[in-house]
């Protein structure tokens, strides 16, 4: 599994912004949607710098204050959190067009590390002055508290998955949320390439990693999927669903 590098010397690496809000193409999935030009304008302003973050490093770490939130501009993320063993349990996978960071708003401290699974880049979005323009823009507040419902959601869905699904369950309702969210970004839904490990997709879903390979092996020789390391082709969505469906009833 790979863990948060502990050397924390080196310093980000801050840019000044080449491409605003206002033109980019993640712009639907992330803060500004159905913002006016003005309110957008304001916002470009704002998020004045994009931080670089590479393979292995840690944007944050559990315990850090909260400043900011940081949309995922390019890349990939897993949320973990220490256990008393001192394993790492992964909570979540954040993609281009996600938030990360809200896990600070109500302690002003993260309460988990952030970790890139492959060299990242986030918009960095100053916590406080993002509050005082919701409070000025009503529709920014609206978008904001729709990303954190979004975020409640998805936690009571992984309570879902860890207290009622079988293995497989699970797994194919882990692979019907990846390819979802990265067909809304304009990839394939059924073409994927896995940034996470085994290991890291079974501790997210409370699953051995010997199971988590099991089940992969099962779902090719279902012919559910076809697996080649971490390039997965989905050949029965269906299925997926059936499965997903099945464990809902």
């Amino acid at each position: 599994m790979q863990h948060a590098n502990t050397h924390t010397a080196a310093p980000f690496k801050l840019e000044p912004f080449k491409v605003a809000c206002s033109s980019c193409n993640l712009r639907e999935l992330c803060l500004p949607f159905g913002m006016s030009s003005e309110q957008v304008e304001k916002l470009d302003s704002m998020v004045a710098t994009r931080r670089s973050v590479a393979r292995g490093d840690t944007l944050f770490h559990a315990g850090e204050a909260f400043q900011s939130l940081f949309a995922v501009r390019a890349g990939f993320f897993k949320t973990c959190v220490s256990s008393e063993d001192g394993r790492d349990q992964v909570t979540g996978f954040q993609m281009a067009g996600e938030l990360l960071g809200l896990d600070g708003i109500g302690t002003d401290q993260h309460t988990c590390d952030a970790v890139a699974l492959e060299d990242s880049q986030v918009c960095v979005i100053p916590f406080h002055q993002l509050e005082e323009l919701s409070r000025e823009f009503s529709d920014l507040q609206h978008q904001l508290h729709k990303i954190m419902s979004r975020e409640i959601v998805r936690d009571h869905g992984v309570m879902l998955l860890l207290g009622s699904m079988r293995a497989e369950e699970r797994l194919a309702a882990f692979l019907l949320n990846l390819t979802q969210r990265l067909q809304t970004r304009g990839f394939s839904a059924s073409s994927l390439i896995l940034r996470m490990t085994r290991e890291e997709i079974g501790s997210y879903l409370g699953l051995k990693l010997e199971t988590v390979s099991r089940t992969f092996s099962k779902f090719q020789e279902d012919g559910v999927l076809e697996v080649k390391q971490r390039q997965i082709q989905v050949l029965d969505a269906g299925a997926l669903q059936k499965l997903v469906n099945g464990s809902a009833c």
